[in-house]
């Protein structure tokens, strides 16, 4: 039978969001030399920065008037942000490990088949920061929910939840805190921060068809510094 898969603020175009609009997007390394301590793309996935104002407007509607009427009346945004900093150190101290096996229950089986052969590849130096501390993050948000149906059973309709998350880390943030240093506003265009802060995009899965149980997956993990998007341009 033909699958008839329809989206509801599709998460299939997601646009390239990066600090200048002409970047160039590169799935591959575009051949040029990589520096040791730069981190290769882990997902062909688009590197997002910033919220998007249309997303987040789009974002409440779906929450409020979808995900809790019809899917989880429980749900609440700021819970799903906690949970899903936790799964962000979780996933990254594996990947630092190179251990995926353990990710089985938590990353599904086309992301781990994809970030396998990298992360494999990846220095030492490389792999290490991958780890995040969940108390180095300064910002999070949703960049964009998704519903995604599954109208092939006319019996059951099955039906999904896709929520694209943006961490913003810097290295070393904890104990700066902890020291009562003060955290400039724009650490990220300063030199001596530059190499510490790091952006992850993490995208988290959960089936929500009636009758059936489900945890939230990671589909996508991606992990990048904003200043290697910058010299790539170069």
């Amino acid at each position: 039978m033909q699958h008839t898969l329809r989206r509801c603020l599709t998460m299939a175009s997601i646009p390239k969001i990066r600090y200048y609009a002409t970047l160039p997007h590169a799935p591959e390394q575009n051949n040029k030399q990589t520096s040791r301590n730069q981190l290769p793309r882990l997902m062909d996935f688009p590197e997002i920065i910033w919220p998007s104002a249309l997303n987040t407007i789009k974002n409440w509607i779906t929450v409020q008037f979808i995900i809790r009427p019809y899917f989880d009346s429980e749900f609440q945004i700021k819970d799903f942000i906690y949970g899903a900093k936790q799964a962000l150190q979780v996933v990254s101290s594996k990947l630092t490990g190179g251990d995926l096996n353990q990710l089985q229950d938590l990353v599904s089986a086309d992301a781990l088949a994809e970030l396998k052969p990298v992360v494999q590849k990846l220095s030492m130096s490389q792999r290490k920061q991958l780890e995040i501390n969940e108390s180095d993050i300064y910002l999070s948000f949703p960049y964009q929910i998704g519903i995604m149906f599954d109208d092939a059973n006319d019996q059951l309709q099955k039906r999904w939840v896709e929520i694209t998350m943006v961490f913003h880390v810097m290295r070393g943030l904890s104990e700066m805190r902890e020291r009562g240093e003060e955290i400039p506003w724009n650490m990220g265009t300063m030199p001596e921060y530059q190499d510490k802060v790091f952006i992850c995009n993490y995208r988290f899965k959960k089936e929500f068809t009636a009758g059936q149980q489900s945890d939230w997956t990671v589909n996508v993990a991606n992990h990048f510094r904003a200043i290697d998007l910058i010299n790539e341009s170069k």
